[in-house]
């Protein structure tokens, strides 16, 4: 069996676990890029490091590796590794309209996932709001491990925005994991599919063969207990639209 990563891991350690086979990922400015061996098939890998703050040239540079893979390598799978902190918070980016190129980001992973390229993304230190809506939850399927620190908003901004005191959220987080954080409870919302901790290579192998794209992450929030109403709510509304 292969060595599984230890709770320090890097992205050099975790790309050498997760490639046997070979990779030509390298790093620049936090984003990552370039392609991998996985059970004998070329694959495309981006993503980032170092807690990476997704700013413009960041959530350009992602959404340019994604759009050359599907105009040059039809159909080729997407490795998407993880480890942000969330848009970058920066007048900056905010007059050049961060938000414009996280949706295009998004819209990028989508439009690959449209053209049959299967696409998993994996969590490996830290998701944090925009920067891993846009990425790995794009994903056909977005995956863990143990060690990640996965959280869309922390419970001091949510009491900021909700206006329900940090207290009571802290209470309701303790059996709700709508309110909590880590990759537990991202599993039991669905918007994990699982937590790695064995042979990463063979986990990843076994991912992208069983990659789907029909989101099935409201159905799997519904039978793990993590979100009662997603799941009923859209398929009333679908019900209700009718077919298109």
């Amino acid at each position: 069996m292969r060595k599984s990563v230890s709770t320090s891991v890097d992205w050099k350690t975790l790309a050498a676990t997760l490639f046997p086979g070979g990779h030509t990922v390298v790093e620049q400015d936090n984003f990552l890029t370039g392609t991998a061996q996985v059970d004998g098939n070329t694959v495309t890998v981006i993503g980032t490091t170092g807690h990476a703050a997704i700013g413009v040239e960041i959530a350009l540079m992602q959404a340019q590796a994604i759009l050359a893979t599907v105009r040059n390598f039809p159909q080729r799978a997407i490795v998407i590794l993880v480890d942000t902190q969330g848009q970058r918070l920066r007048h900056r980016d905010e007059m050049l309209g961060i938000n414009s190129y996280m949706a295009q980001l998004a819209k990028c992973i989508d439009l690959a996932r449209r053209r049959q390229h299967k696409i998993v993304g994996l969590v490996y230190d830290q998701a944090l709001s925009g920067g891993f809506i846009t990425s790995g939850l794009m994903a056909d399927a977005c995956y863990a491990l143990p060690q990640a620190s996965i959280r869309v908003m922390g419970l001091a901004a949510m009491a900021r925005i909700t206006k329900v005191p940090e207290a009571r959220l802290t209470e309701l987080a303790k059996s709700n994991p709508v309110f909590a954080p880590g990759a537990v409870n991202y599993l039991h919302m669905g918007g994990i599919e699982a937590i790695w901790d064995a042979d990463l290579a063979q986990q990843l192998i076994l991912a992208l063969n069983s990659a789907n794209p029909q989101d099935q992450r409201s159905a799997a929030g519904l039978q793990r207990g993590g979100r009662s109403q997603a799941w009923t709510v859209t398929q009333a509304v679908i019900d209700h639209a009718g077919p298109p």
